[in-house]
């Protein structure tokens, strides 16, 4: 199980805009020179998060962007999902059939009910988590994400 580049680099990126006290936002500039990151690259995650409605850009020279929605409002599940997807879908079975067109072992999956738990597992714990409890220090997250687990 690997968590993209996408995933990562997307979701820091939206941690950087919630963070964010200038109205104006952070340009594609601010956020390459942030991250380390090309300003194509950045351009790529910030559409993305943008067409996921995430975002908003704000116009002018002095353009950046900003939150479309208050940061309590925003589930990380949603966020990874819209970079890069589930872990486990119902597609997963159709595109790992291997050289034929139906999976040998479409009917019984010791596997596939181990993708669904660790999907259901996964699910569960990103779907708690908002982009406001990740807008803290590293410490801090660690506490919130420790206190997630608990309630589990």
């Amino acid at each position: 199980m690997k968590i993209t580049a996408q995933e990562e680099y997307g979701l820091r990126i939206l941690i950087r805009v919630a963070g964010c006290k200038d109205a104006e936002g952070m340009s594609i500039p601010q956020l390459s020179e942030a991250e380390g990151l090309s300003s194509h690259y950045i351009a790529k995650l910030t559409r993305i998060l943008r067409m996921a409605g995430f975002i908003n850009s704000t116009p002018g020279n002095k353009g950046g962007y900003v939150l479309a929605i208050p940061a309590k409002k925003i589930i990380i599940n949603d966020v990874l999902k819209a970079l890069g997807g589930a872990l486990f879908d119902a597609s997963f079975c159709g595109t790992h059939a291997g050289a034929l067109r139906l999976c040998t072992n479409s009917v019984d999956c010791s596997a596939r009910s181990l993708w669904q738990m660790i999907q259901f597992t996964v699910d569960q714990l990103l779907d708690k988590m908002t982009l406001h409890d990740l807008v803290n220090t590293e410490k801090e997250s660690v506490k919130m994400l420790n206190h997630f687990l608990q309630q589990s």
